[in-house]
């Protein structure tokens, strides 16, 4: 099978390329590069079933190209962390409808499955838990930039079953709770390898508001597997999936974690939503999926335990950090 991958020289862009060409699947890959690396996907350059193209998704004539010669698309090009979202609102938007309406249009011409990559954000400030995928929105208001990157996916995820709808497009929406594992960058504002890069250098972990707040984190790897398994499932086409981890955590505990793994004396130091991101700054209290709809479907459920995952994060993140760094930090 031939698979496009928009993103996929990004964090779980790259580890689904991985899984793919595991399958024995020819794998192009379509990125810009503004979030994603090519670092992440050197490995992969030698590999007779591999090829990249650096180009935006907003390009529709190389997107129209690359599509027709795929099997599957898997559209995961978007903007994506809380810090890069605030600080450009515009973008985010932009890229994420306009991107996905390009994918999903050129898709239509010739019938070729998509699989649309949302986010949990989606759910808003709903406090009904486990999220499941048959509930109401709860998004803010839409003055508040927090909530343009909600508001952006949840459009995504309505312009991809209104292709399904009215033009018979066989999509499915992956809404992905919080991923993590190697290549993740803190760059833009993702928790845990901000947490682990502090504690290796010996810096205070910075955590945001009371850190009571309480999030699941999957591993990258389990995220890829559940993405190649539903794009091979008949009966996942029209449906919304949530994919990730149920296992809950506090902020607070992450860092207590982090701290014992790697052996960091670092503080743990509380930060306000108003001093990181502004007035008005809104975050859940809890997010916990709901994983009933992606076992019964594709009969898998993401297992990787978070001790592991931070072990494997904390891992990279040591063999990557310059020596003199590390033993300015013992």
């Amino acid at each position: 099978m031939n698979v496009l991958i928009t993103g996929g020289a990004g964090f779980i862009g790259s580890h689904l390329a991985e899984r793919c060409l595991a399958e024995g699947w020819r794998v192009s890959v379509l990125d810009n590069l503004s979030t994603g690396a090519m670092e992440n996907i050197a490995h992969l350059k030698a590999r007779p079933n591999f090829s990249y193209c650096i180009n935006s998704v907003l390009c529709e004539p190389l997107v129209a190209e690359l599509v027709d010669s795929a099997d599957v698309v898997f559209h995961l090009a978007a903007a994506v962390g809380v810090k890069l979202i605030m600080g450009n609102p515009v973008r985010a938007i932009e890229t994420n409808v306009l991107g996905t309406e390009v994918v999903l249009r050129c898709a239509a011409r010739k019938g070729k499955p998509v699989l649309v990559a949302s986010t949990s954000e989606v759910y808003g400030k709903s406090v009904r838990m486990p999220f499941r995928e048959e509930d109401d929105l709860a998004i803010g208001p839409t003055t508040g930039s927090r909530w343009s990157y909600a508001c952006s996916k949840a459009l995504d995820e309505c312009l991809a079953f209104s292709y399904w709808r009215e033009k018979a497009l066989p999509v499915t929406v992956a809404r992905l709770f919080n991923t993590a594992g190697p290549r993740q960058t803190g760059r833009y504002g993702m928790v845990l390898p901000t947490l682990v890069g502090q504690a290796l250098r010996g810096e205070p972990l910075t955590v945001y508001g009371s850190g009571e707040q309480r999030r699941c984190f999957g591993y990258v790897g389990d995220v890829a597997e559940s993405l190649v398994r539903i794009v091979q499932t008949p009966e996942a086409v029209g449906e919304v999936i949530n994919v990730g981890s149920d296992e809950e955590v506090s902020i607070n505990e992450l860092a207590a974690l982090i701290k014992k793994i790697t052996g960091s004396a670092s503080s743990v130091e509380h930060v306000s939503y108003e001093q990181a991101y502004g007035p008005g700054f809104e975050d859940p209290q809890r997010r916990v999926p709901g994983l009933e709809k992606l076992e019964r479907l594709v009969h898998y459920r993401p297992a990787t335990s978070l001790d592991t995952i931070v072990r494997r994060v904390v891992d990279y993140e040591w063999a990557r950090m310059p020596k003199r760094a590390l033993a300015l930090a013992v």
